[in-house]
């Protein structure tokens, strides 16, 4: 962003797109990138989802599925920081479309059932996960205009839980009627068949590539313009709290409610796709209410709070609950550990400068993945440490209040390229 008097303008409008442009105007691509977003996700969450069921043929127990998620954000903690610079080299939907492919790729090595096989392919999985989130970022921000942003950004990470929902869906399902390397190899043919749909977008999207871009210098430079940068710097570690506390949800919930709670597959897999439907809807909300009504820094800390609040009361679950009552707790939980991405990735993206929301949003990346290489391993070993998924969940709200505090401690910030450490 750069001010001119006392009117902010976004990239967007200085490339030519009036600040008075609508929705319509990035309509295709926000539904490129939305698609693109769910596919990598449902892919991503297809084994947690079948984790209880697949277990006992791979010889470990169900509660490694975190380990398993960490491996993929590790995977994702390298690529996304390379993320930018491959965006601006190939283009945007290039970079996707390679991205949908490892992940088919990934499915089709966990349906070999062998379990080296399953952990490389999660480490693939992880190198396929982290571009599309800076590509998306880079395409969005160039055609947003400025006070669409929030709700744009929102929008578009609605792939994320709509992919986590499309797993909970489906996945359960084709397991029954297929197996689980079934399920495996049909989400892997779906993220095959949307690569080779994208490519009549890549004429108009990917225009401003870079052909001859050189890869030199460091590649961890977007990570450390990052650090170097105080408000983007304490941006990032929310990032990495929030991102522990969603997906050690995301990788446990369906585990921890036909374990501890005693349902059954097709219901846990639908009360997690309730919990991630809540979380498109959450995205949605949160980002129209801080384009209209409430700053991004106020909406980070409320939904800090109430994802503390989802964390504890799903602490409590326990056999003989009401259906009702755990799908409202997973409405709850899921609109706010799910829905706090887009208005994060808005804010940071506002807070770059112009022309390298992609490039920073990809070193920001590392640490947002760090969340998630760390805590869900930490989530399962304390699982298998103290025999008690309460108590891991209770931890997860600990983060989520932490995560509160540090963004009430962030000082309010008006438009501008970037401050000093």
């Amino acid at each position: 962003m750069c001010r001119e008097g006392n009117r902010n303008f976004s990239v967007a409008e200085r490339q030519g797109i009036p600040p008075e442009a609508s929705l319509r105007t990035v309509a295709w691509p926000l539904t490129s990138m939305l698609a693109i977003q769910a596919l990598v996700s449902a892919a991503a969450l297809t084994v947690p989802v079948f984790a209880v069921v697949a277990a006992a043929d791979l010889g470990v127990p169900a509660r490694w599925v975190g380990a398993y998620v960490g491996l993929i954000y590790a995977g994702a903690m390298f690529s996304s920081v390379l993320g930018g610079v491959l965006v601006l080299r190939f283009g945007a939907v290039r970079v996707s479309q390679v991205c949908l492919l490892l992940a088919a790729a990934s499915l089709s090595l966990t349906a070999t059932a062998w379990l080296p096989a399953v952990v490389f392919g999660a480490l693939v999985m992880g190198i396929g996960y982290g571009p599309p989130t800076p590509a998306s970022s880079h395409i969005l921000a160039r055609l947003t205009p400025g006070r669409l942003m929030p709700l744009v950004f929102s929008i578009k990470q609605t792939g994320v839980p709509l992919g986590g929902a499309l797993a909970g869906v489906i996945v359960p399902p084709l397991v029954l009627a297929y197996g689980w390397r079934g399920a495996s190899i049909t989400v892997a043919a779906l993220c095959v068949l949307t690569a080779i749909l994208l490519a009549p977008l890549r004429a108009g999207l990917d225009a401003d590539r870079e052909p001859g871009r050189r890869f030199g210098g460091n590649p961890m430079s977007p990570l450390r313009r990052v650090l170097a940068d105080r408000v983007l710097r304490r941006l990032a570690f929310l990032s990495f709290l929030y991102s522990s506390v969603q997906m050690s949800l995301t990788a446990y919930l369906v585990t921890y409610l036909v374990e501890a709670v005693k349902l059954d597959l097709i219901v846990a897999g639908m009360i997690f796709a309730t919990a991630q439907l809540a979380g498109v809807f959450g995205r949605v909300i949160w980002g129209a209410l801080t384009s209209v009504a409430v700053s991004a820094r106020n909406m980070l800390v409320i939904i800090g709070f109430l994802s503390a609040v989802g964390a504890l009361v799903t602490a409590s679950f326990a056999p003989g609950w009401p259906l009702g009552a755990i799908f409202a707790v997973a409405v709850l939980f899921g609109a706010t550990a799910i829905g706090w991405n887009g208005v994060y990735l808005a804010e940071f993206a506002r807070l770059c400068p112009p022309g390298q929301a992609g490039l920073l949003t990809g070193g920001s990346g590392f640490i947002t993945f760090g969340g998630v290489v760390v805590t869900p391993p930490l989530f399962g070993a304390w699982v298998g440490f103290s025999g008690s998924y309460s108590s891991a969940f209770i931890i997860l709200g600990v983060l989520a209040v932490l995560g509160a505090v540090l963004m009430i401690r962030t000082p309010v910030t008006g438009d501008r390229g970037m401050s000093g450490a």
